[in-house]
């Protein structure tokens, strides 16, 4: 089913976007472990980093197209749940430190004693196994989804009401971190992680393991994606985004549908958000501003939303423009993302991906072979 799929006239992009993911995650950690240092063709740990720090934001934006592309739901707010993965395995990352830190404590994180907490928040026990923080990046960002999905599509909120509730979670969220008293690092954040399942996060083989996880979760997170939309599950998505109303006078249930969708969605950027947090090594409020989670619809709707290997591109090149503009050209980079989004919104309404699809529709220019003569 899955060849069926994936070969398909129509799915070429996706299958396409497989096989790079796949040649990246032989490619660059070839290049960066068996090519020497001195060689041209060295990939540092740094921009190996880098590379899989783009394709988390690439799950970020695939996780945003699966409700927004197949169901209608824009959510100007996905940042949160990227962010909340990030802090569920930073706070294993953390407890992972022990008495290593600044102050030598064995139980309490530094900024914990800096503040003069006297014992570890109740919220903060279980995170000494992987095992409890990797269930914890699933379960925070699909319960908190589950319960505003409930919620909100309980009361038919939707379009940019729904939009705009979604901006204020993450708003309210971002505040709530900022809080000292809230036990997540403050401004600060979760820094300063040491290792990971008992091997340093600093040395190449951790970095390279890591990077090959991302690549591997990003792929399943595809193929989910393409699993979900091309099963009579997301014929009837599609048709809640295209006539709601009509699909709810056929009789079905259309929130929870949705809450499928939504819940699904935030998990994916969940564990987007951890991955993200063990490359970069460092999680902070910043990442629930509404900012990022506005940016993250950028990628996908530069990409092509409804595509799901759309977002993925679109992600993978805005963040790339990002890294060159900032460094060569900072005061220019916030006005080349809007010229980006103004062009692609006016010139190509279906993103980078409609340009894929425009080619492969082309009809082929090769003679057709003559026919034979009817015998008489």
């Amino acid at each position: 089913m899955i060849t069926k799929l994936l070969f398909g006239a129509s799915h070429r992009g996706i299958a396409i976007t497989l096989i790079v993911i796949l040649a990246l995650l032989v490619a660059v950690p070839a290049l960066h472990l068996l090519v020497p240092t001195t060689s041209a063709f060295h990939i540092p740990a740094y921009a190996m980093a880098l590379i899989g720090k783009y394709l988390c934001y690439a799950m970020l934006a695939l996780s945003l197209d699966l409700i927004w592309g197949y169901c209608g739901i824009l959510s100007l707010g996905h940042g949160a749940f990227f962010a909340l993965g990030g802090y569920a395995i930073g706070m294993y990352l953390m407890r992972q430190i022990g008495s290593r830190g600044v102050y030598g404590s064995p139980d309490l994180p530094d900024f914990m004693v800096f503040l003069n907490w006297t014992e570890l928040p109740w919220y903060w026990h279980g995170f000494d196994w992987f095992v409890f923080a990797a269930f914890m990046v699933l379960f925070v960002p699909g319960i908190l989804a589950f319960l505003f999905g409930f919620f909100a599509f309980r009361s038919r909120v939707s379009g940019v009401h729904l939009s705009i509730i979604t901006q204020a979670l993450t708003f309210a969220l971002m505040l709530a971190f900022f809080r000292n008293d809230m036990g997540f690092g403050g401004n600060n954040g979760l820094t300063d992680f040491k290792d990971i399942l008992g091997f340093s996060l600093q040395s190449s083989l951790t970095r390279t393991v890591l990077f090959i996880a991302t690549c591997v979760a990003l792929a399943l997170s595809l193929l989910l994606c393409l699993f979900v939309t091309q099963s009579r599950l997301g014929m009837v998505m599609t048709a809640i985004r295209d006539a709601e109303s009509r699909t709810r006078f056929l009789g079905y249930r259309v929130e929870m549908f949705k809450l499928f969708a939504f819940t699904v969605s935030a998990c994916i950027a969940g564990v987007a958000g951890a991955l993200y947090v063990t490359q970069v090594g460092i999680i902070n409020p910043s990442e629930f501003s509404p900012a990022n989670s506005i940016e993250a619809v950028v990628w996908t709707a530069v990409g092509g939303r409804g595509t799901l290997f759309g977002p993925i591109l679109g992600a993978v090149v805005v963040n790339f423009g990002k890294s060159w503009f900032t460094s060569a050209l900072p005061d220019v980079w916030l006005f080349a993302l809007g010229g980006l989004f103004l062009a692609v919104t006016l010139f190509l309404p279906k993103g980078l991906a409609g340009l894929f699809e425009r080619q492969a529709q082309k009809p082929s220019k090769a003679i057709p072979a003559a026919q034979p003569e009817a015998a008489e």
